[in-house]
């Protein structure tokens, strides 16, 4: 039985991942606990592939490795990890250093004292745009007022969680993940310990802005529908003001016929209108373009290669 499965999704950090085996293996020494390093390829472009097969080469009893076949996203690629890794507690950790290894053993000793999920809550966040610093707040505070669950702020995917809660997570269906979201929302006992975020060792990142509003809206909407009710809000807002319009129209022409004929007033009404229309089919359409994915039943992702056995919950196209 293996104590301890530390999950790395990797894209493109080749730069990173000598360094990062080593810190791991150190943390793993202190804690002295049996583990299983679980690497997942993300389509990696550069030369990460074969350190990888390299890392396992030289590490055969740790070092587990995923090849996917193309690139399927941070999320999924996590999942795959997830799927695959066999100890008692797991781990999630970019493979950046950005996060850095050595607060696995807080995590570990947090869970030790009677925790089924220890997330790692970012204290300062060191080498990020200030853009990107505050869209992070408002996004996880926005989510956060909307949604019905505590999706726990200023934390990433870095944590520890129980074997039990990654059982629960293999059973979700949902093919837009949001894993913080769902371990958010299946609970058990969740706490958190703070810490220090640092610059990426190497590399850049790959998490473009076209990614992470995509992220943002997969976390939106699978665990709000605080949008389709704003529609809805939308509705009946511009269904009043256009009864009012006419109401209005009518006594102008009637009673006191006192109006000025023109276009102006129908322009502006039909293009307000159609304005919230338009945004109204976009949110909907967010919604359904969302279900037809969990209908269409694709496999979440695809394996090149691994050295992993296959276990009973997946098979190599998951």
């Amino acid at each position: 039985m293996i104590d301890l499965s530390v999950v790395v999704p990797v894209y493109n950090e080749e730069g990173n991942l000598g360094l990062l085996h080593q810190r791991l293996t150190a943390v793993m020494h202190t804690l002295g606990v049996t583990y299983e390093f679980v690497f997942i390829n993300d389509g990696s472009r550069d030369g990460s592939v074969p350190l990888l097969y390299e890392l396992a080469a030289q590490d055969p009893q740790h070092v587990r490795f995923i090849d996917l076949s193309r690139n399927f996203g941070h999320q999924i690629a996590v999942s795959a990890g997830l799927d695959h890794a066999r100890g008692q507690a797991i781990v999630i950790i970019d493979a950046d250093l950005q996060d850095p290894p050595e607060t696995i053993v807080d995590l570990y000793r947090k869970m030790e004292s009677g925790f089924e999920v220890v997330y790692a809550r970012r204290n300062r966040r060191q080498g990020e745009s200030w853009f990107k610093l505050v869209t992070a707040r408002w996004f996880y505070r926005i989510l956060r007022k909307i949604t019905t669950i505590e999706i726990p702020v200023d934390t990433g995917d870095f944590r520890i969680i129980d074997s039990k809660v990654a059982d629960v997570l293999r059973r979700m269906p949902e093919r837009d993940k949001f894993l913080r979201g769902q371990i958010a929302w299946i609970g058990f006992r969740q706490t958190f310990v703070m810490y220090d975020r640092h610059e990426r060792h190497a590399g850049q990142t790959g998490y473009t802005f076209r990614k992470m509003l995509h992220f943002a809206l997969n976390g939106i909407t699978g665990f709000s529908d605080v949008p389709l009710k704003i529609v809805t809000y939308f509705g009946v807002a511009v269904s009043l003001i256009s009864m009012l319009v006419g109401i209005f129209a009518l006594y102008s022409r009637f009673i006191t016929r006192d109006y000025v004929p023109g276009w102006a007033s129908t322009i502006v009404s039909v293009l307000f209108i159609g304005g919230i229309q338009m945004i109204s089919i976009g949110i909907i359409g967010e919604y359904l373009s969302r279900m037809n994915s969990n209908l269409r039943q694709r496999p979440l992702y695809i394996v090149r290669d691994t050295n992993c056995e296959i276990s009973e919950n997946t098979d190599a196209s998951a």
